[in-house]
């Protein structure tokens, strides 16, 4: 049986985006066309990635979930966008604040292994 290295559906008003292993383009790719399907159908605009499981991506990964991130923003005109990123340790936080990074602080975080805390502030 195959390990589902993807996982995005909607928990209460948050959109979970799991991601497990090493992420390639293709996986960052349907992982955005997922997102933004469920935002339209949800109405939701606070979406989680859950990167707990996740392996360092290489840079040219990191880049393309800026540039998908840009896309997500202005495909679901949606202005009010928060997100939040669930990670394992600073690597992985580093990373992701490169790839979350370029829509302002105030519009993403960063957590700890928190998920408690990141659902709140998603929902605050």
């Amino acid at each position: 049986m195959r390990e589902e290295r993807l996982w995005v559906e909607p928990v209460g008003e948050v959109i979970v985006a799991r991601l497990r292993g090493k992420p390639t383009a293709e996986m960052l790719r349907e992982c955005e066309e997922r997102v933004i399907a469920l935002a339209r159908d949800t109405q939701q605009v606070r979406v989680l990635y859950d990167a707990l499981e996740l392996e360092p991506p290489d840079m040219d990964v990191v880049l393309l979930q800026q540039r998908l991130g840009a896309d997500k923003k202005e495909t679901l005109n949606a202005s009010t966008l928060r997100t939040g990123i669930l990670v394992p340790n600073t690597r992985i936080a580093y990373l992701a604040r490169i790839a979350f990074g370029h829509v302002g602080e105030a519009n993403y975080k960063v957590f700890y292994n928190d998920f408690s805390a990141a659902i709140k502030w998603l929902e605050a």
